[in-house]
């Protein structure tokens, strides 16, 4: 058997009242011995009653177990980010760290996610947080990230499915290539994060029945609707609510919520406010905003659309987020947080 499915089963073996132990496996550590791990059924019938600090399991190896978790709304709960090393990533791990969770920084820039996962560990205690590099678009990756998540904490209750690219252009600007690119990472990426995520929160709901767990993807107010010489982003942002809908109804049966959040422009980030190729310098060049002739321009004209007249932060995203964990009675639903430029019809 593998670590990727043993430490799920031990760390639902000792669930108690909605929370459950962290499970940390201990590579390269020798085992003689150990409970057996023939099948799955078998290893959870031989746990034992009482939950050890640490167990050994033959032919896999040992793992730790602690129960004490920091407060909050997320207490003990086991949380992936995709596409965390900065921009609206890295400020809703920044959030929802705020709320007791083990967090993984998932990014294709590993060294950046690991600066974050070090700030994390130094805020909130070691063993708080990791960092995973992952390219989201390759199936490989993905199913390696997950292993990763599960060997270090020991199951998977919350996936964030943060990770996107934005190129704009009109009809005659965009080639194949790049329209290709923008639908592998904000549309094709998701399935692939949802099929790896989902097998480990199956897993745990089979061992104990009151396990749930929350898929949400960070989807884009492009997803309700279209955006102009802005396509490529739109159409895989549709496509995104169109999987959040289709996944929500084969996954209800295993106690696995599928939502989306629709955040409005984050003016404040890199993707927007970068100098050389953010969407500010992206738009002026596309022509999407008659008259601009400088990013500024383009930033002025993209805040009055917004009737609160500021952008989306990272803490509005959050509570939406904990808003589709918290909420036991809601699945397959795409939630506006655009400060009112959107509504629901």
């Amino acid at each position: 058997m593998r670590v990727a499915t043993v430490a799920p089963i031990i760390r639902q073996r000792y669930a108690c009242d909605g929370v459950a132990p962290a499970v940390g496996f201990l590579p390269g550590e020798k085992v003689s011995g150990g409970l057996s791990a023939a099948d799955e059924n078998t290893l959870f019938s031989a746990l034992p009653a009482d939950q050890p600090a640490r167990i050994a399991i033959g032919g896999v190896g040992a793992f730790t177990l602690r129960q004490h978790h920091r407060p909050g709304r997320l207490s003990g709960k086991i949380v992936v980010i995709t596409g965390s090393a900065q921009g609206f990533g890295e400020g809703i791990a920044a959030e929802l760290l705020k709320q007791g969770c083990y967090l993984v920084y998932a990014d294709l820039n590993e060294d950046l996610a690991s600066l974050n996962a070090a700030g994390a560990n130094r805020t909130y205690g070691e063993g708080t947080a990791i960092a995973v590099r992952c390219d989201v678009g390759d199936e490989a990756s993905v199913s390696a990230m997950v292993d990763e998540t599960v060997s270090a904490f020991g199951g998977l209750d919350l996936f964030v499915s943060n990770a996107g690219i934005l190129i704009s252009g009109g009809l005659e600007d965009m080639d194949l290539r790049r329209f290709q690119l923008v639908t592998n990472v904000n549309y094709t990426a998701f399935f692939l994060c949802v099929k790896y995520a989902s097998r480990v929160m199956k897993l745990q709901r089979r061992f104990n029945r009151s396990a749930t767990a929350d898929i949400v993807q960070i989807n884009s107010k492009s997803g309700l609707e279209g955006s102009n010489k802005n396509f490529a982003y739109a159409g895989g942002k549709f496509g995104g609510i169109g999987l959040t809908q289709s996944f929500a109804k084969e996954l209800v049966e295993h106690g696995i919520k599928v939502n989306a959040v629709c955040p409005g422009n984050y003016f404040d980030g890199p993707l927007w406010a970068d100098p050389e190729n953010g969407l500010f310098v992206q738009y002026l060049k596309a022509g999407k905003v008659p008259g601009a002739r400088t990013p500024e321009d383009v930033k002025r004209f993209y805040e009055a659309k917004v009737p609160m007249n500021r952008g989306c932060f990272p803490a509005d995203v959050a509570c939406a987020i904990l808003y589709c964990v918290e909420q036991a009675y809601e699945t397959g639903q795409a939630i506006p947080v655009t400060g009112g430029q959107n509504m629901l019809k």
